[in-house]
């Protein structure tokens, strides 16, 4: 009789479609990932990458996109606006994506832009929506948001006149808990909608993995009367969308994550249909109608929907980039035959941590005398609250065993990235991940756990 592992990892290639996608992406070796610790004779092989919730990995096609355009600037120079020798002018480069990020969030190609990056979106957002009254004006969101997410929430209310302190309701788990119940997060909006004007969650919470219940947290705040957004840094490329048919009325993203368009690449937005003629408050050229934009007339005229949002020029070497990780995304099948591979990948990885000698049960993590050296799993079990993503915890914690685990790790060429003070991420990638990488962090870790074991950890 098998082990509950085995029923993640394919019997055969057949069985692993999205196998063969590994090969458009570029693998840093353990050489280049200065992994000390690693054989000489398997230096110059690719290294265990289990880092794409922070940053993906390179697609060759956005490689060889950038180059392209890098050889139309030298040649063209200025006439690649207008008269690109590919048939990509730069006028319409962000055009390229809209289709293929309209996909992957579950939208209309009007309510999407490829523009900014996700504060910038994000503070354009708010100003849109945030309208507070004396009634209603508090907004909604979990604890411990990632912290550019705080600050925009905070110096948008404070800007307002509100004290953050008061007009912020940030929901907690329960006391023993790491994640939150989706039953709480609606209770709270029944009990508190009439005085919140904005529901403000993660997609996917960037701390613990925990994938929210998107489509009853969006019901719930439009049954109040409430504004409903997202942002989608961990749940963009992760995991499946329908904004426009869950009712989100607006959210933001990233794309170098999941989506794997290189550091610091260009932003997403999602405006829903409904607010197609909101009015744009900071508005920029390029969201002018593009039929007139370049006669620079006085008056703004803007895009109907999300793209009427854009300000500047996008990068074209950033949209470009986007692209071709996008171009792979539609290639293996979109979202739904990624999501497969990710659930079995993510599952594989669960299953075989939780053999460990060194595992316990994630309630053992708030335990403040807990003896011996200990992981656990913070992310939740359920497949349906989560991403790729697991989130590991070190006990015992406040010791520093973290950090001696990420850098026993580091030297054995397994890449994860962590979070203060205990937290390992460690995230397969679908498109490039494989069985094998999830085995071999396993076997890695419990080689690192042993030595910090013998090594043995400081009294407080």
């Amino acid at each position: 009789m098998g082990s509950v592992a085995d029923t993640y990892k394919p019997a055969n290639g057949a069985d692993d479609p999205l196998r063969k996608y590994r090969d458009e992406f570029v693998v840093p070796t353990f050489r280049q990932m200065k992994a000390s610790a690693v054989p000489s004779e398997i230096a110059d092989q690719p290294c265990t990458y289990l880092c794409g919730n922070s940053l993906g990995l390179l697609p060759k096609r956005s490689k060889k996109l950038v180059e392209e355009e890098l050889e139309v600037w030298a040649t063209r120079a200025v006439e690649g606006h207008f008269d690109h020798p590919l048939g990509r002018d730069w006028m319409f480069i962000a055009d390229t994506v809209h289709p293929h990020l309209a996909n992957i969030v579950g939208a209309q190609v009007s309510e999407v832009a490829c523009m900014g990056t996700l504060t910038a979106n994000l503070h354009l957002m708010l100003n849109a929506f945030y309208k507070p009254t004396a009634e209603r004006y508090k907004i909604l969101c979990e604890t411990k948001a990632f912290p550019s997410d705080q600050y925009a929430m905070a110096t948008q209310v404070s800007s307002r006149g509100y004290d953050p302190k008061d007009a912020i309701i940030a929901l907690s788990p329960r006391a023993g808990e790491h994640t939150l119940r989706t039953e709480d997060i609606l209770s709270t909006i029944e009990r508190e909608g009439s005085r919140i004007a904005l529901v403000l969650f993660s997609g996917v919470q960037f701390y613990t993995g925990q994938w929210f219940a998107m489509k009853e947290i969006t019901a719930a705040a439009k049954a109040q009367g409430c504004v409903c957004g997202w942002d989608l840094a961990h749940a963009v490329g992760n995991v499946p969308l329908s904004l426009h048919d869950w009712g989100v009325d607006f959210a933001v993203w990233c794309t170098y994550k999941y989506l794997n368009s290189g550091p610091g690449g260009i932003g997403g937005l999602f405006l829903h249909d409904r607010w197609a003629d909101l009015p744009v408050l900071e508005a920029g050229w390029w969201g002018h109608d593009p039929a007139t934009r370049f006669d620079m007339p006085p008056q703004f005229k803007a895009i109907r929907g999300a793209q009427g949002f854009q300000q500047s020029n996008p990068s074209v070497l950033a949209t470009v980039s986007l692209l071709g990780a996008l171009q792979v995304f539609a290639d293996a099948g979109g979202m739904p035959a990624v999501r497969a591979r990710s659930e079995r990948l993510t599952g594989y990885l669960e299953a075989l941590l939780q053999r460990s000698r060194f595992y316990t049960t994630p309630e053992k993590a708030f335990e403040e005398d807990a003896q011996g050296l200990k992981m656990t799993i913070i992310t939740p079990a359920n497949p349906a609250e989560r991403g790729a993503q697991l989130s590991l915890v070190f006990l015992p914690t406040g010791r520093g065993v973290m950090p001696r685990v990420l850098r026993g790790l580091e030297e054995r060429g397994v890449v994860g990235d962590s979070r203060k003070p205990d937290v390992i991420r460690l995230a397969p990638a679908p498109l490039y991940n494989t069985f094998e990488d999830v085995e071999r962090a396993v076997e890695v870790l419990e080689e690192v756990l042993a030595e910090v074991e013998r090594e043995g950890i400081p009294s407080v």
